[in-house]
């Protein structure tokens, strides 16, 4: 069972997610929130019960504390906590510093609910999770400030290294990464978490961005 926290000003938003989420057997809604202070209360609440928080859907712009500070304070506190931002606010820069905060995800509001339910499934699993169109947004930008400096291990990656990267760059998933390349699923995860490692990041996003930021590598025979 995924338990979730939901996050949102609006109660007729907060009834409709819970609804929907209700008719799921595999996702229980445990909390909600007004506001990211009473987000961050609300799960260190229930940390140590049957009710622990396994993944949050947050709201950007909120009163007392907005969904990115609100997430950044969670990731502080309880880093092992999923946050997926579901917003109507289609911003660039919201967007960058939500993912910069440590959010997985960044889903819009008019999301088909089915949609929502299986980013909640993604993100739990330990995937990144954006709407169509937004990741590839944040790819454009020529300098993603959520890496910063290139990593100097980019340098010895090896060209399978390297493939990975890329496709991580496009939004493949594992089983996808498989499948272009070859190989198990199990290689291609001890693969991405030597990458992770290697390089310094926290995630696939900052991977994809990373990826983005690079130039192509040369074409193998």
């Amino acid at each position: 069972m995924i338990h979730v926290l939901l996050v949102d000003d609006q109660a007729i938003m907060r009834q409709g997610l819970k609804a929907l989420l209700s008719l799921l057997v595999d996702i229980e809604v445990v909390g909600e929130a007004i506001h990211g202070r009473e987000a961050v209360a609300t799960a260190q609440r229930l940390l140590t019960t049957p009710n622990s928080v396994d993944v949050v859907l947050m709201d950007i712009r909120m009163p007392v504390m907005d969904g990115v500070a609100a997430t950044r304070e969670l990731m502080r506190l309880i880093p092992s906590i999923k946050v997926l931002v579901l917003t109507t606010f289609e911003d660039d820069d919201l967007v960058r510093q939500a993912v910069e905060a440590g959010a997985a995800g960044y889903l819009l509001k008019d999301t088909p609910s089915e949609d929502v339910a299986q980013a909640i499934r993604s993100v739990h699993r330990g995937y990144s999770q954006f709407g169509p169109g937004i990741l590839q947004k944040m790819l454009k930008h020529p300098s993603p400030p959520v890496i910063g400096e290139v990593p100097t291990g980019v340098g010895e990656l090896t060209p399978r290294e390297r493939e990975v990267l890329a496709l991580i760059g496009q939004g493949a998933s594992n089983r996808e990464i498989a499948r272009a390349l070859f190989l198990s699923e199990g290689t291609v995860k001890n693969h991405v978490t030597n990458l992770l490692s290697r390089l310094g990041l926290r995630d696939r996003t900052q991977a994809a961005l990373l990826a983005a930021s690079l130039p192509p590598s040369p074409q193998m025979d």
